[in-house]
């Protein structure tokens, strides 16, 4: 295959940015930073970005989109890179997969099945031939395959979402809220009676059975905390303009003048939300 200019603006597209990548890397010309990398150096990297392009999404961030898809395409290009030289598998051959995969797993588009279904059966129709390919591939347990090192919110969801497959799930909220409370007592009196280690345990215990409200309520958990975070960013900054007006900052203030200026900017919100919704 011809070599594409790397530093050329032709329209070459996904060509130019493998032959970028392959000089970066070339142990003779490459970058030195570059050469020196392999995966588990650049795993962080490719999670950052990944999050860069949730953020910009929560955002509604648009005109910074094509930016970040541009960074977390760089770490699939970097990963593949790596697995070519060690002999893994390649660009292509990763292209490959994913588009067998979408092919085998969506039989109502490319396949002779019908279309003529909700997008609730189709879900499940998706999770019976993901449990056919783990079955495959030996991995027998329900809970084989969630990735060790997701999120931990984003891990327990998923794992509660295997466990409720095979029938390990409460029938209700009600079951669930009334296991939250449980868990509350159980982190009271071990912030009572215990030590740090019970404390930690009976804290994750409680954040593990939210996290399954969450699902039960069809409440993703990340974005939901993701949320609740710019919330909090924009109350405590409007907190501070305020504090500034008055020519004081945080520390000049105190609890009781802070609180009242959340709750001001908490009610101005809402009002807000609220003229909008009837407008």
């Amino acid at each position: 295959m011809p070599e594409v200019p790397p530093t050329g603006r032709s329209d070459t597209g996904i060509e130019r940015l493998l032959e970028i990548m392959r000089r970066l890397r070339d142990p003779e010309r490459g970058c030195p930073w570059d050469i020196e990398q392999d995966f588990a150096s650049i795993a962080p990297y490719t999670i950052e970005e990944a999050y860069e392009v949730a953020d910009a999404i929560e955002r509604r961030a648009w005109d910074e989109m094509e930016g970040e898809l541009g960074d977390l395409l760089l770490q699939t290009v970097y990963h593949t890179q790596m697995g070519e030289e060690a002999g893994l598998f390649s660009f292509r051959s990763v292209v490959g997969r994913i588009a067998d995969k979408m092919v085998a797993r969506h039989p109502h588009v490319f396949g002779d099945q019908s279309r003529d279904k909700s997008a609730a059966q189709q879900t499940r129709d998706w999770e019976a031939i993901k449990a056919a390919e783990r079955a495959e591939s030996r991995q027998t347990g329900a809970l084989d395959g969630v990735a060790a090192n997701l999120p931990a919110l984003l891990r327990a969801h998923k794992l509660q979402k295997r466990a409720a497959r095979v029938g390990f799930d409460w029938p209700d909220t009600s079951h669930v809220i009334a296991k939250i409370a449980d868990e509350a007592g159980e982190l009271q009196e071990a912030r009572e009676r215990l030590g740090p280690e019970a404390i930690e345990e009976e804290f994750g215990d409680l954040l593990f059975v939210m996290v399954n409200l969450g699902r039960h309520l069809g409440v993703e958990p990340e974005a939901a905390l993701r949320r609740a975070n710019a919330k909090f960013i924009r109350r405590f900054e409007a907190v501070e303009a305020r504090l500034a007006s008055l020519g004081k900052t945080p520390r000049q203030s105190d609890l009781a003048e802070m609180d009242a200026l959340w709750d001001a900017v908490k009610t101005e919100e809402k009002a807000g939300a609220a003229g909008g919704e009837c407008a």
